[in-house]
């Protein structure tokens, strides 16, 4: 199996979310391409703290935009961030919680497997 579809687990990547559909390709899955200059990787559960975090760093992902069909998004969602943004929330201890099977391979080319892990949850 290709890289690209691998988790940082090395098993194969899994869906993060679908309401709201999730990832850069807007498929569900947190996948990357060079296309993708955010590198939106990691599947992260939103927190309140985060959210408000984002958003006061120019990022606002809780405030619904119609026109991109984007529903804003609330504590509990699942959503692809940007792996760059996560790094930065978690240096201030703001970075929300990841699912590690959703969690594309290349973001241990940014961060270790021991920093992503100390933020899993479950798979439900």
């Amino acid at each position: 199996m290709e890289s690209s579809l691998k988790n940082v687990l090395g098993t194969t990547l899994i869906a993060c979310c679908h309401k709201p559909k999730t990832g850069f390709y807007r498929d569900g899955f947190c996948k990357t391409g060079v296309e993708d200059v955010g590198t939106h990787v990691v599947c992260a559960i939103m927190s309140k703290e985060f959210l408000e975090y984002t958003k006061s760093m120019g990022n606002d992902l809780s405030t619904p935009i119609p026109q991109w069909n984007f529903p804003g998004l609330q504590e509990g969602d699942k959503w692809c961030l940007c792996i760059s943004r996560w790094l930065q929330a978690e240096k201030v201890g703001k970075a929300p919680k990841v699912l590690l099977e959703a969690t594309h391979i290349k973001a241990l080319k940014f961060t270790s497997l021991e920093i992503l892990s100390a933020y899993a949850v479950e798979s439900q």
